[in-house]
C-alpha cells in the first residue's frame, strides 16, 4: 500500500487504515454504551495495544537472527515489523475473552469491534484495489557520481531495489549500513541509491564522512523516480520483480529483518541480513 500526505508528513495508508478503525470503534462504544452508563473503550484500547504487541513479537521472533546483533532495534516499532496475521488473531481473542466476562457490556464491545473491523476491513480492501495498477519500471535517465549518465531501465533484468533518499534525511541515514550490508550480501538483487535532488559532490562527501561504499549511486535530480512512482515522503524503498513490476514498496527507515521480509516478496528463498 502507499501513502497519504497531510500537510508536510507522508502517512503510510496501515497506519490510517488502523487509526480509523479505531477512532471508529471508540464511537460506536461510546454511542451504544452511554445510554446504559457502560464504558467498553478502555477494553477496546487493551485489546488494541495487545494485538500490536502480539503482532510486533511474532514478527521479531520470526527474524530473531536479524535482531540480535541490534537487541534495541527490536523496540524500534518505526521499522514497520509486524504480522498481520498474527495482530488479527489476537485482537479476535481479545474481543472473545473481554465479551465472555464482560456480560453487561458485551453488546456495546462486539458491536464496536464489528464496526472497528469493518472500517479496517473495507479501508484495507478499497486501498488495495486502489494501488492495484501495476507500476512499471521507471523511465528516466539519471546521472553516475562520475557525471556518465544512465538509463534507469537499462539496470532491470533482476530483482531490484531502489532506495529514494537524501542526505538531509535522519532516517535515510540511519538505515544506509542496513541497505549496505543487504547489497553485499544479496548478489542475486539489484540495490540502486537514487538521490533525490542533491548534488554530486554533496553526495559523496557524505558517503565519504559515513564511510560508505556503495554501488549504483545515482543522482535524480529532477526527482523522476518519485514523481513516476507516486512516493511522497523520503526515505522511501521500492521493490521491484524480475520483470520490472513494482511489486511493493516500503516509506520509511527500515531495519534488516523488515528489509529481508520485503526482499523475499521478489526472491523467495533464503535472504542474507
Amino acid at each position: 500500500m502507499g501513502s497519504v500526505n497531510i500537510g508536510l508528513i507522508a502517512f503510510p495508508i496501515n497506519f490510517l487504515l488502523l487509526l480509523g478503525a479505531m477512532l471508529i470503534g471508540s464511537f460506536v462504544a461510546k454511542r451504544i454504551g452511554r445510554p446504559r452508563n457502560i464504558d467498553v473503550e478502555p477494553l477496546l484500547w487493551r485489546v488494541f495495544i495487545a494485538s500490536l504487541i502480539a503482532a510486533r513479537l511474532v514478527f521479531v521472533i520470526a527474524y530473531f537472527d536479524m535482531y540480535q546483533s541490534a537487541p534495541l532495534s527490536i523496540v524500534n516499532i518505526l521499522d514497520g515489523g509486524f504480522s498481520p496475521a498474527a495482530g488479527i488473531l489476537a485482537a479476535a481473542a481479545g474481543i472473545i475473552w473481554y465479551a465472555w466476562r464482560a456480560r453487561e457490556g458485551r453488546r456495546p464491545l462486539l458491536l464496536a469491534a464489528l464496526a472497528g473491523g469493518t472500517t479496517w476491513a473495507v479501508g484495507a480492501v478499497a486501498a488495495t484495489a486502489a494501488f492495484a495498477v501495476p507500476v512499471q519500471m521507471p523511465q528516466a535517465e539519471l546521472v553516475r557520481l562520475d557525471g556518465s549518465p544512465v538509463q534507469f531501465g537499462s539496470l532491470a533484468g533482476k530483482p531490484m531495489v531502489v532506495n529514494l533518499w537524501a542526505t538531509w534525511c535522519p532516517p535515510c541515514i540511519r538505515e544506509m549500513p542496513v541497505l549496505r550490508d543487504a547489497q553485499k550480501n544479496n548478489p542475486e538483487v539489484i540495490f540502486v541509491f537514487a538521490n533525490q535532488g542533491e548534488s554530486a559532490d554533496t553526495i559523496q562527501q557524505f558517503l565519504d564522512r559515513e564511510g560508505l561504499n556503495l554501488d549504483n549511486v545515482l543522482l535524480d535530480s529532477r526527482t523522476e523516480l518519485s514523481n513516476q512512482t507516486q512516493s511522497q515522503g523520503l526515505p522511501t524503498t521500492l521493490f521491484f520483480d524480475a520483470k520490472g513490476a513494482l511489486v511493493d514498496r516500503r516509506i520509511g527507515e527500515l531495519s534488516a529483518a523488515t528489509l529481508a521480509q520485503r526482499i523475499e516478496g521478489i526472491v523467495p528463498g533464503n535472504i542474507g541480513p
